[in-house]
């Protein structure tokens, strides 16, 4: 297998009048989404973009989807964006882009044309509607290879500047064979997508769905602001797969939603993108006795996870869940500051090598070569590793366990801190439902912010009594709300950069509804 879209072909072939994917606007069948995707590619093939970018700025769903493989069948690769980014984000990607088809839709088109791009504006209805040239696309698929880009997808880089991660078919094939084995995917799969398609996490529910001829749901994003209401249209969907972030899931759990309804049909609850805390997670599995909980790693960088622990015991409030062991065809080790191996149980920097580690950041060879390098392990052959940035250590059992990010690592008071540990300690604390420990390095104090029921002082004691004193926050934050990204994680950056103001619960809401 060589080129994705034959997960689509080969459903099509197998159940064409099937759903595939749908939200509350649209319906799209395999054959349908094939039909209007090879028409997309026909359009393309035609105007000679052949291993171009494609940006696909549409609104999310099953269209944007159906773009996506159309570029792909175009013999290009697609960038997503999406309405909802900031407008100076979508500026500097297509502007890093350059000239090359945007696939939009009604809501997108006025930005572009705000942008100065409407001549590279591409209606979907328009592309969509082309008449398939086979002779073209027949073309197209003989001389691609496995090698070929699939997507670049932006992250948020550390300086502000978008880092666009290149993918490859080969990776993500890779990736979504092996996910689909541990989640179990089959066509009675019914996953809940809750993370916006500009991101990796998304590619868990989009490509198994291709793969093993399942249904992917795009749920409204206005739903996880009401827990409730969000269970409700799980069962009225009988979504039995989710993939969500620990955010989600914790929100859910911690205002009381499992108490009032249940996820009947859910199976398979992956979780990733952040530590999940074992309070809430004991919570869903007290709902879902029978379900299988699934602990995902990995940065965009090497496809999406390279990593994964299946629960199989109890956990205590106050115990990480470990990230497990690398999928086939990963390899996962540590390295300590001097590039050594670190013996089992001390911290170290998370690299990856193997078939998922993208090619690294589009038009970016200096930051490309600054963390996609020679493992230093190996100096007999080229061989390259990706170094997360992130820190971890082996426990007893041999599993991998995240720790922190090494720029959360701290030195405060002489000792080196790392917040994931007190933000973990923070919430096994009851009453805590989301939680996020920060550094204010002008000052040099540590600032936890929290929601939840449980008052300042009652937390305080709580901490002292598990924390040494070298590592209690100088300030405890209460916010009404968590602020979260669009992908629903913890926006620790802007706690970060904008902090709360103390105390008053109006303007921690002004926080963070700005």
């Amino acid at each position: 297998m060589t080129n994705v879209l034959e997960y689509l072909e080969n459903a099509v072939r197998l159940t064409p009048d099937k759903i595939c994917y749908l939200d509350d606007d649209c319906r799209m069948t395999f054959r349908r989404v094939a039909e209007e995707a090879r028409a997309i590619g026909s359009l393309l093939a035609r105007r000679g973009v052949c291993r171009r970018p494609v940006a696909v700025f549409m609104k999310k769903g099953p269209r944007a989807v159906t773009a996506f493989l159309g570029a792909l069948y175009g013999g290009c690769f697609y960038v997503p964006l999406d309405i909802e980014m900031p407008m100076f984000r979508i500026e500097l990607i297509l502007g890093l882009l350059g000239d090359c088809p945007i696939l939009c839709d009604d809501a997108s088109l006025p930005v572009l044309k705000k942008l100065g791009r409407e001549e590279d504006a591409v209606l979907y209805e328009t592309a969509a509607a082309e008449e398939t040239d086979e002779e073209a696309l027949d073309e197209v698929r003989r001389h691609g290879i496995d090698t070929d880009p699939v997507y670049v997808l932006f992250t948020s880089g550390s300086t502000g500047i978008p880092k666009g991660v290149i993918t490859s078919h080969r990776a993500l094939i890779d990736y979504v064979d092996h996910l689909s084995q541990i989640l179990r995917v089959d066509s009675e799969s019914v996953f809940g997508n809750q993370t916006p398609l500009y991101t990796d996490a998304c590619l868990k529910d989009l490509y198994p769905t291709l793969k093993c001829g399942a249904t992917t749901v795009f749920i409204p994003k206005s739903l996880f602001s009401f827990p409730v209401r969000l269970l409700e249209y799980l069962n009225r969907h009988r979504i039995n797969t989710v993939c969500w972030v620990a955010s989600a899931l914790s929100i859910v759990s911690s205002l009381g939603a499992l108490d009032s309804v249940k996820p009947r049909e859910l199976r398979t609850v992956a979780f990733g993108s952040e530590v999940f805390p074992v309070r809430q997670l004991l919570l869903w599995q007290k709902a879902l006795p029978e379900a299988r909980f699934i602990n995902l790693y990995g940065p965009t960088e090497c496809t999406g996870c390279c990593c994964f622990y299946e629960l199989d015991r109890p956990f205590e409030t106050e115990e990480v869940i470990p990230i497990g062991k690398p999928f086939p065809n990963a390899g996962v080790f540590l390295l300590s500051e001097e590039d050594r191996p670190v013996p089992q149980g001390e911290l170290g920097e998370i690299c990856i090598k193997g078939t998922g580690l993208a090619y690294g950041y589009y038009k970016n060879p200096q930051r490309t070569a600054e963390v996609f390098v020679q493992n230093p392990l190996n100096d007999a052959y080229p061989e390259r590793i990706y170094r997360t940035g992130d820190l971890g250590r082996f426990n007893e059992r041999g599993e991998l366990i995240y720790v922190t990010r090494k720029d959360f690592q701290i030195k405060h008071m002489g000792y080196r801190i790392e917040l994931g540990e007190i933000e973990v300690v923070c919430a096994a604390c009851e009453g805590v439902s989301l939680c996020c420990a920060v550094y204010d390095r002008e000052k040099k104090r540590i600032l936890l912010y929290y929601t939840g029921e449980t008052e300042k002082g009652t937390l305080l004691g709580y901490l002292k009594g598990k924390l040494p004193r070298y590592m209690l926050p100088a300030e405890l934050i209460r916010l009404r709300q968590m602020p979260l990204t669009l992908n629903r994680k913890i926006d620790r950056k802007r706690l970060e950069t904008e902090g709360a103001p103390e105390e008053a619960a109006e303007e921690s809401r002004r926080l963070i509804s700005d």
